[in-house]
Parts: C-alpha cells; sequence; structure tokens
C-alpha cells in the first residue's frame, strides 16, 4: 500500500510538471504601441505611452490618467476657484479665518510636504507662497511689459518671508482639515504637487493592469515596467542651454523609476539684461545661479520633485552628500558653465550613443 502511494503521488507531480510546463509555454498576447497627450493639466503638456492588446484598452488607461490628474491639478490650483470644491485657494483663501475641510489628497501631500521640509532642512518650504507669489507677479508684469521688468524690492521681500512658518499649517486628519494659522500666509505646491499627482495616478494605472508605459507631466515622467520584451524606458536629460544643437544632454534607460529636473530654463524673466528664474532660494528670497539644472532619478516622482529642488538650493558638497545619503536616488547637477557632477550611482542609468 505504501508503494502504490509514492507511485501515485510521483504520477502526480509529473502531471502537475507538465501540466505548468505546458502553461508556460502558452502564447502570450501581442501588445502594441499607443500615445496619446493632453493639453489642459497642470498648464503644460501631458502625453503616455503604453503597450496594450489594442487600443479601446489604452484609451481606457488615457482617459483615467487624464480624469485622475485633472482632479489634482483642481485641488491643486492656488489661482481659480471650482463648483463644489475646496482645493489649495480655498485654503489660502481662509488663512487666519477658519479650517478648511478637504480631500484626503490634499491632506496627504501636504504631509509629504512638511517631511520633505523637514529632511531637506527647509530647502523647499511649500509655506513660502507668500514670497513666490510677490516673484510670480513681477515675473507676469515683466513678461508682459519687458521696458518695465523689475525685482522685488529687498524690503517686499523681507516682508513677506515673515509669513512663510511651515509649521503655521495645522492639518487635522480627524476632520480632515487644513488651516493657516497666519492670516498672511498662502502655500505654493509647485515643488511637489505635479510630481506627487503623477506618482499617484500611475500607481493608480498598476493597480488597474497597465504594465508597460511611460507618462510626463510637463517633464514629470514616470516610467511603468518596461516595454514589451524587457527594453528599458528611454528618457532624456534636458539641456538647460535652449540655444545649443543638443536638446538632450544624456540619454537614460529606467524601469519603474522617475525623472524630474528643475532648471533655470523653464520659466523667467530678463531685468536689465540679467535673467531671473522661478526656482527661489528659501533663504536668499532669490533665484540662485549656482546651476542650470538639477535632474534626480528615484522610483518615486513626488520625492523626485521635491529633492530636484531643495538640491538645486543646495551647496554642491552638501547636496551630493545628501543624496548619497538616501537609498535609490541619483542626482545630476549642470552648471551654468555647462560642466556637470553626478553622484555614484547616475552614469549607471546613461546609456548614450557614444556609451559615456
Amino acid at each position: 500500500m505504501r508503494k502504490q502511494k509514492m507511485f501515485f503521488i510521483f504520477i502526480t507531480i509529473v502531471g502537475m510538471i507538465t501540466l505548468l510546463s505546458g502553461c508556460s509555454q502558452k502564447k502570450e498576447p501581442k501588445l502594441n504601441r499607443y500615445d496619446a497627450q493632453f493639453f489642459e493639466l497642470f498648464d503644460t503638456v501631458t502625453s503616455i505611452v503604453g503597450y496594450t492588446e489594442d487600443e479601446e484598452t489604452f484609451r481606457e488607461y488615457a482617459n483615467e490618467l487624464r480624469d485622475e490628474l485633472l482632479v489634482y491639478h483642481q485641488l491643486y490650483d492656488i489661482y481659480h476657484d471650482y463648483e463644489g470644491m475646496a482645493n489649495l485657494k480655498t485654503i489660502n483663501d481662509n488663512a487666519g479665518i477658519q479650517p478648511v475641510k478637504v480631500d484626503e489628497k490634499i491632506i496627504a501631500m501636504l504631509e509629504e510636504a512638511i517631511e520633505m521640509y523637514e529632511k531637506t532642512d527647509g530647502r523647499m518650504n511649500i509655506a513660502m507662497g507668500s514670497v513666490l507669489s510677490l516673484w510670480h507677479d513681477y515675473r507676469e508684469a515683466g513678461s508682459l511689459d519687458a521696458d518695465h521688468a523689475a525685482i522685488p524690492s529687498d524690503e517686499e521681500l523681507q516682508e513677506a518671508a515673515k509669513h512663510m512658518d511651515i509649521y503655521k499649517i495645522k492639518i487635522d486628519r480627524e476632520a480632515s482639515t487644513v488651516f493657516l494659522e497666519d492670516p498672511d500666509m498662502s502655500l505654493d505646491v509647485g515643488s511637489v504637487g505635479k510630481g506627487y499627482a503623477t506618482e499617484m495616478v500611475c500607481q493608480n494605472l498598476e493597480k488597474k493592469g497597465l504594465t508597460s508605459g511611460l507618462i510626463s507631466v510637463g517633464g514629470n515622467v514616470r516610467g511603468i515596467g518596461t516595454k514589451p520584451g524587457g527594453e528599458k524606458w528611454k528618457v532624456g536629460v534636458q539641456n538647460p542651454d535652449l540655444t545649443g544643437d543638443r536638446s538632450y544632454l544624456h540619454t537614460l534607460e529606467i524601469e519603474d523609476m522617475s525623472l524630474v529636473t528643475s532648471g533655470v530654463y523653464q520659466r523667467f524673466y530678463t531685468v536689465d539684461k540679467k535673467q531671473y528664474h522661478h526656482i527661489i532660494h528659501p533663504d536668499l528670497l532669490m533665484p540662485w545661479d549656482a546651476y542650470a539644472s538639477v535632474s534626480i532619478v528615484c522610483q518615486d516622482s513626488g520625492l523626485a520633485d521635491c529633492l530636484s529642488t531643495a538640491v538645486f538650493n543646495m551647496e554642491a558638497q552638501e547636496g551630493l552628500a545628501f543624496i548619497e545619503g538616501l537609498d535609490n536616488v541619483e542626482a545630476l547637477w549642470i552648471y551654468q558653465d555647462g560642466s556637470e557632477m553626478c553622484s555614484s550611482g547616475f552614469k549607471e542609468y546613461v546609456k548614450d550613443e557614444d556609451g559615456q
């Protein structure tokens, strides 16, 4: 009886192996490449490239991307009201007045931003709205009338800087409210909002079954899986010198990773033949010209967005040491003269034609 039982088990196992072997040889469905673009989200161009079995499936993912990003865009908007929605503008408008009940998408993003403020020693601060709005107004006026372009006075900047204490953001998770204790402070999440939204939407697309995609939200790039066959996504590091003959300085290969760049070439205006870009140093209250751009590669697009701003506002060796102390995060610094510095593992992602 014992031998017969063992024989039966052996036959069963062999049968299972044969069955599994047959399954492994099943032909995988062919995936086709599709792409789409949207222009109304975060005031920039959003694109998605994906590989799916058919166009209908891809369109479902693309529409999901657009619809979700639109919600984040409206929630994080500091300039416009939307009917039936409490957003960041609503919070700013009620500074010093009353708490505002908001969506979890706002609370979670604010909590991450406060955590990154602490980790970066205040080098990215979403409570800088008073200072950033001052620069925004001068930049807008200067862009419309170049002959009368000006920069904020030191007195104006110092007065605005009195109202950027991030710890005066009071979050009540139980009540789902946010309150700004200082009536003259305001939030600006330009250093985190777009990246955080990109990451959340990409994670959701993965949960819904997208296994091969590349999403770019105004240059915040996030890869999902690889191309069919295992080929990694190729993405480019923008050349900050827009007058140069090369659009991209380096080609990177990524898989389930993000690439985010902060640079002087994105938004700027000119006063007395000097360019003033939009990245304002929290201590100087002025644009800092140490670098032309800083690029971050890591898995989380929200983290990459925060770090690209924070590291841009750090001295080179301080920034390098900071990045080297993080897990699975790499960085590339481009100086104003075109020279470069990178973290120890950055070149592992670089796949330029010359192999450098």
